[in-house]
């Protein structure tokens, strides 16, 4: 059972097989089991999730289920839901019980998956490799002394060590799509605007973007169809008609056009990640698609670019954190100023404190047009990029990551190189694209992701060349030894 995908466990389900309260209890065996030695979540619940499993199981017997109704999943705890330890895997939110569900969080439980548990994060989701969190780093699962890339690592560790099917994730600058590459997953950011944030503790407003993570690129359109929806009470939520994120599956790659960049393939990339990367193009080929030689000349800059942008949103979204209303308070201090500067201090870890600081810099006076402004202007120039490579193709394909997994601490001593781990990752948030990763073979033993990249609002494109991809290969099968 734990290899099957949605669809296949929907199948199982419906088929009386198994039902969701011996499903739920089959993963939640498993969380007790490994997370101890991967530290995937930060929290679980067994009574709620056998009581919602329960309830689904009701509603399959009413004749009321959905296709993923009854199917454990987990949320990245940067998701706000009711009655659940909502902390942001920092010491701030620590003991936070949020009073409400994120719009996701309500979509996924309005489609009947049964939430088993939250998942470890880098802190405020800042951060490359999961090991900023408060609660201590995610371990890989292919590798337990390598990261499993972040921020949303907790998520991708605990759905390739199938402690759940699937799992959602949030991605600023790559943090669905790298964890995904160095987990041997499939991740997917959206189109910015497709999925709510409401509900979703903001780091960066005009990049964050929620999005499913899963096995296979089938799964994450099951899953995206049940995410994707406006909200009223998100301003950046797109009003858009329903689309059925499933209905290009099958279509054949015949005269699919995919664009290289060029500059995703020059120095830095590591040669297995390469050698793998260009085996599956190849495959892609082989399919029926064509590649063609692009640019994106200002993708060099993506990566200066969002680290002046993201501090400085982040910056802002994060003064609400002042220990008055809500979140740590330090216990001893002599007025309000002194409380503040104490509660700030102990409830931040390094990473997010360095973000502040670089974003209330790069926003004050005499400052803001020599460094944010000048951000700004380059993101519109890779927006612009993007549009006339579309011109030429339509999709465009090459590494998530330059790299496979890297050892626990290797760069936690420079954040320079740590954030260069995200270079072919950042540009898609920059232009509001979707994005998404999809294993496609292994380097030294660890997973290699390949990135595909869709014009705006064309993820059933992006997911169908994904899903004949995987039709015709077995990597997002593979699953790690011992486990």
């Amino acid at each position: 059972m734990i290899n099957l995908s949605l669809s296949e466990l929907g199948a199982a389900l419906a088929a009386g097989q198994i039902s969701s309260v011996e499903l739920t209890q089959l993963f939640l065996d498993r969380c007790a089991r490994e997370n101890p030695r991967l530290n995937a979540f930060i929290c679980l619940d067994q009574a709620r999730a056998l009581d919602a499993a329960r309830a689904a199981d009701a509603a399959r017997a009413a004749g009321r289920a959905g296709p993923l109704t009854g199917i454990p999943l987990a949320h990245k705890d940067i998701f706000c839901a009711r009655g659940w330890r909502t902390t942001c895997a920092s010491r701030m939110l620590e003991n936070f019980v949020s009073p409400y569900d994120a719009h996701v969080v309500g979509l996924l439980q309005d489609a009947g998956m049964v939430l088993v548990g939250k998942t470890n994060m880098d802190e405020f989701a800042m951060g490359s490799s999961n090991e900023t969190s408060y609660f201590g780093p995610v371990k890989n699962p292919w590798d337990h002394t390598m990261v499993p890339g972040g921020s949303s690592g907790g998520s991708a560790a605990a759905i390739a060590a199938r402690l759940v099917p699937a799992a959602t994730g949030t991605d600023t600058g790559g943090s669905i799509r790298q964890p995904a590459a160095l987990c041997g997953l499939s991740g997917l950011k959206p189109t910015y605007g497709v999925c709510s944030r409401y509900g979703m503790i903001a780091f960066a407003s005009s990049l964050d973007q929620a999005g499913p993570m899963a096995k296979s690129a089938e799964d994450c359109a099951l899953m995206l169809n049940a995410m994707a929806g406006f909200d009223a009470r998100d301003s950046t939520s797109l009003d858009r008609p329903a689309e059925n994120y499933t209905r290009l599956l099958g279509e054949p790659l015949a005269g699919l056009r995919i664009g290289l960049p060029r500059e995703y393939f020059a120095a830095g990339l590591d040669a297995g990640v390469h050698a793998v990367v260009d085996a599956a193009l190849d495959q892609f080929r082989k399919l029926g698609a064509v590649t063609v030689d692009i640019s994106l000349p200002n993708s060099g800059l993506s990566v200066p670019a969002y680290y002046v942008i993201a501090p400085a949103e982040a910056s802002s979204n994060l003064s609400r954190f002042d220990g008055v209303r809500y979140g740590h308070r330090a216990a001893d201090y002599s007025d309000l100023a002194d409380m503040y500067c104490r509660s700030r201090a102990e409830g931040f870890g390094a990473e997010v404190k360095r973000r502040i600081l670089i974003g209330t810099y790069v926003l004050s006076h005499g400052y803001y047009d020599a460094y944010y402004l000048q951000a700004q202007k380059i993101r519109r120039l890779i927006a612009r990029d993007f549009q006339a490579a579309f011109e030429h193709c339509d999709l465009i394909m090459g590494p998530t990551a330059p790299d496979v997994a890297f050892p626990l601490g290797a760069k936690s001593a420079d954040p320079v190189q740590m954030y260069l781990n995200d270079i072919y990752t950042i540009a898609a948030n920059l232009a509001g694209l979707p994005g998404m990763s999809i294993p496609c073979g292994f380097a030294r033993g660890l997973p290699v992701g390949l990135q595909l990249v869709g014009a705006w609002f064309d993820e059933a494109r992006m997911l169908g060349a994904a899903h004949q991809y995987q039709l015709n290969t077995d990597w997002h099968r593979a699953m790690p030894a011992g486990l």
